[in-house]
């Protein structure tokens, strides 16, 4: 079994879930490919990708499907 991913966005939204999804136990991962701390003159333009493993899915379902219906 590998990663899933279970949000892509804003890098503030997707710290949000993070902070839900740990809350109950679950790892995740965050994969931020943005270079604007490296060249500040690029724009923020791709999305953040949150992360958890497939065997968590069940187990962190419920908070992602609240997190969605919330924003």
């Amino acid at each position: 079994m590998g990663l899933m991913k279970v949000f892509s966005g804003s890098e503030i939204l997707a710290l949000a879930l993070q902070q839900k999804i740990e809350e109950i136990g679950v790892d995740t991962v965050i994969r931020n490919n943005n270079q604007a701390n490296v060249l500040p003159s690029i724009k923020n333009t791709k999305p953040v990708e949150l992360f958890i493993q497939e065997i968590d899915f069940s187990k962190a379902n419920p908070v992602i499907e609240e997190f969605r219906l919330s924003i």
